[in-house]
């Protein structure tokens, strides 16, 4: 069984089609390891066993049909029929949880599918539950999560990225082949280079928010995680398309060509012959580790040896980002949150009997410490006599980031590429008292998000034994073509000794003594308070 949960999702599909392993047995198998790890690893907030069989149960009567009815009606499935996946947890599940990694949320039963579980359904995919992640999408390591931090598999003393920490380290420790996160800043694509897996925030637009608990509405888009290009691309093909429920959602056509990357890694390395790329001196920010920028010139280097073209571009107010970010984001945020008020759903605090008390009282309780400063930040932002000199001024600036990126399409290059993350995964509790640092960690992926554009992050090899992730970021509409990059780096470094190699420390999350994430923090929680109150 476990050999099951070191397929890929394309492989899955191969398998399930020609009737040599069922949904069924494929679903038991990433349960079992899922139920059993998740102890140490704390990446799943709800396992839904009963929900996923059944569905599991039905996905293999649909492929039995099609077999039976020929190999036309077999090819019509869509390829995640009857393959296990995880959701982050602000997706709505009709009848499951949706807490978005808060307090305030917590015992809320979503009574409607979003778009994206009902196409994922409509799909025929298993969805095996819910994945931890930082509180309202707000953080980039997974820490602020009202129900614990998530561990990274690589280094179990170390975090996993955010804030879709959860659905990253399920995939990258085989508890499903593909999953979903969100991307507001980098929330998919962070992670992603963290553990060591694929992960790929869409062009704002192509996938629709509705029935996603929302954190900033022009920045957030859904995206898929996968362990290799082709699985993100399948995963992207089922959940893309335009909404009438989601004003934001794109008339844009999904390409079915993204059901059909090459197989062949020479094949897929071809697609690099003549193909222009971009590399943003800006982007190798100060305080990034030397080994991460060396593992992504590295890659470029063979990118450019299999045939591509790489010239250093400049991103002028690439600097502003950062700051930019954390204006407009905020400010989009505390208007989101005001709904959470205890009065319509979750948490309630009603003990005074005064309505502006008990309002005051259940936000306090409900909300965590990262959530509270960029409430505050957001209301200040907005607020009046300072909208013009803080929000006006940084939706200007956004339009320069966007500006910038523009000019390198216009100069007629077919991708930039970047590191995704200025560091590899750093330990847990590192950075939580210097919110500042933890923002830096973005710093290489928002103004992607800034700008509405798509972009990806795939392995790139290792740095102190840890993964480094390489970004390609892509014009407006351009996943076929970003997805067909990162696949012909599969291809040029298919035989590269780490590719092999499965996450350092994933045998220690079967040791039932293995201490949990939540049992870490509690102990690096008292280390500290120890520490200031001056003893040893």
């Amino acid at each position: 069984m476990n050999d099951l949960t070191r397929l890929s999702a394309h492989e899955m599909t191969a398998l399930l089609r020609s009737g040599e392993v069922s949904s069924q047995a494929l679903t038991e198998a990433h349960l079992a390891v899922a139920e059993r790890q998740n102890r140490a690893l704390n990446a799943w907030l709800a396992i839904y066993r009963a929900d996923a069989l059944a569905q599991a149960t039905a996905a293999d009567e649909r492929i039995a049909e099609a077999r039976h009815e020929g190999a036309a009606a077999l090819n019509a499935l869509h390829p995640l029929c009857g393959v296990p996946i995880g959701l982050k947890d602000l997706v709505s599940v009709k009848g499951g949880q949706a807490t978005a990694g808060s307090k305030i949320l917590q015992g809320y039963i979503a009574p409607f599918d979003s778009t994206v579980t009902a196409r994922l359904r409509q799909a025929g995919a298993v969805i095996l539950g819910k994945t931890n992640m930082d509180e309202f999408a707000m953080g980039s390591s997974c820490e602020h999560s009202a129900y614990g931090p998530t561990a990274n598999p690589w280094d179990l003393t170390r975090v996993p990225g955010g804030s879709s920490g959860g659905s990253a380290a399920a995939v990258a420790a085989y508890h499903v082949p593909v999953s979903i996160g969100t991307d507001t800043g980098g929330s998919i694509r962070q992670p992603a280079s963290l553990c060591g897996i694929v992960g790929l925030k869409p062009t704002y637009g192509r996938v629709s928010r509705y029935g996603i608990v929302a954190f900033a509405s022009s920045l957030d888009q859904i995206g898929p995680f996968a362990r290799d290009a082709r699985d993100a691309a399948i995963l992207l093909h089922a959940i893309s398309g335009r909404d009438a429920r989601d004003a934001t959602s794109a008339p844009v056509e999904v390409p079915d060509e993204l059901l059909k990357l090459p197989t062949s890694d020479d094949e897929a390395a071809g697609y690099l012959r003549g193909r222009r790329i971009a590399l943003p001196r800006e982007y190798f920010v100060e305080g990034m580790e030397p080994g991460v920028a060396a593992r992504v010139r590295e890659a470029v280097a063979a990118m450019e040896q299999a045939g591509a073209k790489v010239e250093e571009v400049s991103l002028p107010h690439t600097e502003y980002g950062l700051a930019t970010y954390y204006i407009i984001a905020p400010a989009e945020c505390s208007s989101n949150l005001a709904r959470f008020d205890g009065v319509k759903y979750g948490l309630s605090d009603r003990t005074s009997g005064e309505y502006i008390a008990d309002y005051l009282r259940t936000r306090g309780a409900g909300f965590g410490p990262e959530v509270k400063r960029r409430i505050m930040l957001g209301t200040y932002a907005l607020s009046a006599g300072y909208y013009d000199a803080y929000y006006l001024k940084a939706q200007k600036v956004r339009t320069l980031i966007k500006a910038d990126f523009d000019a390198v399409w216009a100069a007629g290059f077919d991708a930039i590429c970047a590191p995704t993350s200025p560091t590899v995964a750093f330990p847990m509790g590192a950075k939580m008292a210097d919110p500042v640092a933890m923002y830096l960690s973005d710093a290489c992926t928002l103004p992607v998000n800034m700008a509405g554009l798509p972009g990806v992050s795939i392995p790139a090899g290792l740095s102190d034994g840890l993964p480094v992730g390489l970004q390609i970021i892509g014009a407006p509409w351009s996943e076929l073509s970003m997805l067909r990059l990162a696949r012909a780096y599969e291809g040029i470094t298919a035989r590269a000794p780490w590719r092999d190699l499965e996450p350092a420390e994933l045998q220690l999350t079967d040791d039932p003594t293995t201490p949990s994430p939540i049992e870490r923090k509690e102990r690096l929680n008292a280390g500290a308070s120890a520490t200031g109150s001056g003893k040893a």
